[in-house]
């Protein structure tokens, strides 16, 4: 398979127009030449499709206008011809839950009746928002709940980029009219693509979405404000670079293809030295575009001094920070959390090598929302503790 050959997966495919029977296209989720086209096909006169297109463009994503009648800049009659053919429409928030240490865990429906979750993290710098691309997940990594729900649908880049401006909705995070970008911070200011599913089986509509994400005249988030983390879908990862150009995370957890086979099943497809030499040649690597590996710590399975080791020798030559993830306990867990003091020791290592090793601060774990928790209140399809750890070959 070559580098740019596209992955696909048998999955649901949603259409973009009537997906929810009413009967209008919903504009979320449509890039700028799909919008324009759109707005033609409506009745729109060619020669003013750019310009009215740039209009409703920043009413959607700049300002978060839902009525075409807010749309002041626009005659009355053209804002009639929008509503009878157009709708904005984001996923629908089922549950929101707010943890002790203000992170938020959203359950929100999209078309089909599907649920997915959305968390919103809160820190004195930045506030990150961790997006989901599927419904479900393929990949059945063994410390994951996500991974214990089966596949259903990729999420459409409406589906994607919705999650954005719903969060956006329960922050008062829009541009007010009148006002332009800049003018207050913004309190959604990082994306992760860390949520449920893979985001690279899911190439187009999330690299449609983040280039909405991106877009300097709408919801304006910097290419370096975004992170996309990947289990490591090897023909896809120089695709990700040319064409969606944010940060990369590799979801890495192990030294040895004899583990990372069990925690992260497709390396059993591209094992760590086909994933690691992918990294080398990913197009924004760099020392100021560092690759994140991210590295959850399991007691007794990855966590020794020899994997520190080992990680070091594996990654050497590539521009890198280590994420180190305390395991998030999850009801059925076939792991246990490191030590805090191995937690520590194994940081160390790193950090003496000349490498940054954050150990990652659980957040939102009383309502689940930490990293590896997330899992649809929906899903039926629940596994034994004995099911996973079958599964996973332990």
């Amino acid at each position: 398979m070559t580098a740019s050959a596209p992955i696909t997966q048998d999955v649901l495919t949603i259409p973009r127009k009537d997906a929810e029977g009413t009967g209008k296209v919903n504009l979320v989720g449509l890039t700028r030449d799909g919008m324009r086209e759109a707005l033609i096909a409506a009745g729109t006169p060619e020669k003013q499709a750019k310009m009215r297109m740039g209009q409703v463009w920043q009413w959607v994503y700049q300002k978060g206008v839902r009525d075409f009648d807010e749309m002041t800049n626009l005659a009355k009659d053209y804002r009639a011809l929008l509503s009878e053919n157009f709708e904005i429409r984001v996923p629908e928030v089922v549950s929101k839950q707010v943890s002790t240490d203000g992170t938020r865990k959203y359950l929100v429906r999209i078309a089909g009746g599907h649920e997915v979750e959305v968390v919103y993290i809160p820190e004195e710098d930045r506030g990150t928002l961790c997006v989901s691309s599927q419904v479900g997940c393929t990949l059945t990594c063994s410390f994951c709940h996500t991974g214990t729900q089966k596949l259903v649908r990729n999420l459409t880049a409406g589906e994607i980029v919705g999650q954005i401006m719903m969060a956006r909705d329960d922050l008062g995070d829009w541009v007010p009219a009148g006002k332009g970008m800049g003018e207050q911070p913004r309190l959604v200011s990082n994306i992760v693509l860390m949520g449920m599913g893979e985001p690279l089986y899911n190439f187009d509509a999330v690299r449609d979405a983040m280039k909405i994400a991106m877009d300097g005249e709408g919801i304006s988030l910097s290419r370096r404000r975004i992170t996309l983390s990947t289990s490591g879908v090897v023909p896809e990862i120089a695709r990700a670079g040319e064409e969606i150009g944010c940060m990369l995370a590799i979801s890495f957890h192990a030294t040895t293809d004899e583990t990372r086979d069990k925690l992260v099943p497709i390396n059993k497809r591209w094992n760590i030295e086909t994933l690691l030499q992918s990294l080398r040649d990913y197009p924004k690597l760099s020392n100021s575009e560092r690759i994140t590996f991210e590295y959850v710590m399991l007691a007794g399975v990855n966590d020794s001094d020899e994997d520190a080791y080992r990680l070091l020798e594996l990654i050497k030559g590539i521009p890198a920070k280590i994420n180190l993830i305390p395991f998030n306990e999850w009801p059925g867990a076939p792991y246990k959390r490191s030590s805090n003091n191995r937690i520590r020791a194994f940081a160390n290592i790193i950090y003496q090598a000349g490498y940054a090793s954050p150990i990652r601060t659980p957040r939102g774990e009383d309502i689940m929302a930490a990293c590896g928790q997330l899992k649809s209140a929906t899903e039926r399809a629940r596994k034994s503790k004995a099911e996973i750890a079958k599964e996973a070959g332990l």
